[in-house]
């Protein structure tokens, strides 16, 4: 399979991951300690500006969100 990530950053799918991931982090964290191991991290920052633009899911997703009001 070839996926790069750094053409679909920013978009719904990675909003709606982070989000029930900070939820779970949270929800753990208030019975107790956490320890966590992300097996899969990749970049961490990624350019907008670039790959992206090609597939332009970033303006779906995080650009929406940046943009609310």
């Amino acid at each position: 399979m070839n996926y790069r990530h750094s053409f679909h950053a920013g978009n719904f799918a990675d909003l709606v991951k982070h989000a029930l991931v900070l939820w779970l982090l949270k929800d753990r964290q208030s019975r107790g300690r956490v320890t966590v191991l992300d097996t899969h991290a990749g970049a961490g920052l990624y350019d907008l500006s670039g790959d992206a633009q090609r597939s332009r899911e970033a303006e779906a997703g995080v650009a929406r969100l940046m943009t609310a009001e």
